[in-house]
């Protein structure tokens, strides 16, 4: 069984019991979080895709905890004119563990 679900503008497959990192939500850790924009699930019965999201289907999931990635640095840099500059980056995300799907 598995499912679907839009968050964040990303498309992510979870099933139960999977753990995923999303873009950050504003939910504290240990709280419970529940996706209702599904847009396709997959059960024993059969496949249901929604147009565009499957009507009085959740994806449940409690945040594990919130926090930052690595570190990327972006560089500009432009050539023969000594112009360079260096940038870090830390995205923040949220880590999430699917609990249930109901569909």
């Amino acid at each position: 069984m598995f499912a679907i679900i839009e968050t964040g503008g990303k498309q992510y497959k979870v099933s139960e019991g999977d753990v995923i990192y999303v873009e950050k939500l504003e939910v504290e850790a240990g709280e419970s979080y529940t996706f209702d924009r599904v847009l396709a699930v997959s059960t024993d019965a059969g496949f249901t895709a929604g147009a565009p999201t499957v009507e009085g289907a959740t994806v449940t999931a409690t945040v594990e905890k919130n926090g930052k990635a690595k570190k990327i640095y972006v560089i500009r840099y432009k050539s023969k004119k000594n112009e360079k500059k260096k940038q870090g980056h830390r995205q923040p995300y949220t880590k999430l563990k699917i609990e249930s799907i109901n569909a």
